[in-house]
């Protein structure tokens, strides 16, 4: 016959497997890796719009080189875009990478409009094609944006309330994560390109 000890051993490890897992031991870092996938997956197709720029930039000014303010605040804004380290566990680097993307969507939207006087440029085919996978990517872009907040927004949650919150503490010393808020004015919205004839 099995020693008391044993048996009440054997009888507590199912209890104990059970109180870890509704403790949030597994549901926490997977909520967490879940988020940082979706960021991950923000960056990306920021650096998607980045890799575009050099591109636009170089079409734009076989076209008009006397737009060059225009073109340098495009690069330059490209530049400071890109040279930010971001953590997803620090609200004010978060904050800077935001304000730099809302920096550079401005000044996306300024070439855009420049080039609306320049007809030989917006019938280029080159240039029609950048201007379609521009569009393409802010459209991912806030795609990206809305699911990271989403997964940030679940695993935010799931530490802060019970019986996740035990294991998140005690385990992880889980701490909140940053959603993504565009800090410039106009900065979640997508530059507007339309090279569709005007009326005369």
């Amino acid at each position: 016959m099995p020693h008391p000890t044993r048996r009440r051993i054997r009888l507590l490890v199912p209890f104990a497997a059970l109180l870890l897992s509704a403790c949030g031991v597994n549901s926490v870092p997977t909520a967490e890796e879940t988020a940082k996938a979706r960021w991950a997956d923000v960056q990306n197709e920021y650096q998607r719009r980045a890799d575009l720029i050099p591109n636009m930039v170089a079409t734009v000014k076989g076209y008009a080189t006397q737009e060059k303010d225009v073109l340098t605040q495009v690069t330059q804004a490209r530049a400071n875009a890109t040279a930010i380290n971001v953590r997803t566990d620090d609200p004010e680097s978060l904050k800077r990478f935001g304000a730099a993307q809302g920096e550079l969507s401005a000044a996306l939207g300024r070439l855009m409009s420049v080039t609306e006087n320049y007809p030989d440029l917006k019938s280029n085919a080159n240039f029609l094609a950048l201007q379609a996978t521009l569009e393409g990517t802010e459209n991912q872009i806030r795609i990206a944006r809305r699911d990271y907040n989403e997964a940030v927004q679940a695993y935010n949650t799931r530490i802060r309330t019970f019986p996740d919150a035990i294991g998140a503490k005690i385990f992880y010393g889980a701490k909140p994560m940053t959603p993504f808020e565009a800090t410039t004015p106009g900065a979640q919205t997508a530059p507007t390109i339309d090279f569709s004839p005007k009326p005369a």
